[in-house]
């Protein structure tokens, strides 16, 4: 508010501006403080959460509980009103099997094909996964030249759509592809890469690392760069390996990140779909076939569709997918325990 020359007040325009600002935060200001009143300070906690748990109510565990009904129903109806109650009968169908180490005496062998590719993808993908990002983290940590610009190529394929990805690749390691267009140069014969079961395998699990490494990179790096200078520069001055130093500060303390990184990376595994998708699409034969796409092919794709099946596989995905996570969590918190008692 300013005054003129003849003593009169006027409004600047930030103030003309934030009167309407004003108004209506006035109007808001009085049934906020009413139900202050009525609710306490609980109430207003649980008033401004309401709107996030209905969100996550309607998106998730109304979709979670809808699933888990279609898994009691049989048939190849697509609304669940036109579908028959079946019970247990989709997860019985999943675990009739005689050996289940060998998928071909199941009934539904498929399903337990997906599984044990998913099994030794998980396995490859996160043990790589986590290593190439610890390495390329505590590299990208030091002092580098133009260490800004490499940070940022590790993380640029995160920033692509998964089946961007899965074309890039496809084009890369395709017969007649720029792999064996350079391989050719150099006086080799064209190889059909994603035609041979182990090539194709090992190509999901590697395209997959380049894909997502940069994401869990950045997460350790966040956790090396919150470690104090100082510990290691009295580590160094006591003499101290650069090994020692790394199993004894850098591991401990960047401990809670690597967690996270492990949840992450294991749940990102079993739920791999759309890169492998565009890239194999399940071939050759069901050699890249993992859960999801099975789970996909079986609701939606395949010819006699069976959403029941796909549903009760789904939810043993979850529940997997949930006890390896709380077991994650557990090791963690009796680790951290048995540290503090040392």
């Amino acid at each position: 508010m300013k005054a003129d020359v003849s003593g009169k007040t006027s409004l600047g325009l930030g103030e003309i501006i934030m009167l309407p600002v004003r108004f209506a935060m006035g109007l808001i200001d009085t049934p906020l403080r009413w139900l202050q009143r009525m609710t306490g300070i609980g109430g207003m906690a649980t008033f401004f959460l309401l709107p996030n748990m209905l969100i996550f109510g309607i998106f998730v565990l109304l979709p979670f509980f809808i699933n888990f009904a279609y898994s009691m129903t049989g048939g190849t109806a697509l609304f669940l009103p036109d579908r028959n109650f079946v019970g247990m009968g989709q997860y019985s169908r999943l675990f009739d099997c005689s050996n289940y180490l060998d998928p071909n005496s199941c009934a539904e062998d498929t399903f337990w094909t997906a599984v044990g590719n998913t099994g030794w993808f998980v396995v490859l993908q996160v043990t790589l996964m986590i290593g190439f990002s610890l390495v390329t983290a505590l590299i990208l940590n030091r002092d580098l030249t133009a260490r800004s610009f490499w940070r940022a190529m590790f993380f640029f394929p995160v920033l692509l759509s998964p089946v961007v990805v899965g074309l890039i690749w496809k084009w890369i390691l395709q017969r007649q592809g720029l792999l064996n267009f350079g391989l050719y140069g150099f006086g080799f014969e064209p190889y059909a890469w994603l035609n041979d079961r182990n090539w194709s395998f090992a190509a999901t699990v590697g395209v997959s690392i380049w894909a997502h490494m940069g994401f869990y990179t950045l997460i350790l790096l966040a956790g090396l760069q919150a470690i104090p200078k100082d510990l290691y520069e009295a580590a160094e001055m006591d003499g101290t390996r650069p090994t020692r130093a790394f199993l004894r500060i850098t591991l401990p303390l960047l401990a809670p990140n690597l967690l996270v990184v492990i949840v992450l990376v294991l749940i990102r595994a079993v739920q791999i779909f759309d890169e492998v998708y565009v890239l194999t699409g399940g071939g050759p034969g069901t050699s890249t076939l993992y859960l999801t796409q099975y789970i996909y092919e079986t609701g939606f794709a395949a010819q006699l569709r069976n959403p029941g099946l796909a549903a009760a596989a789904s939810i043993l995905m979850g529940v997997v997918l949930v006890v390896l996570t709380l077991l994650q969590l557990g090791l963690s918190r009796s680790s951290e325990k048995n540290g503090g008692r040392k």
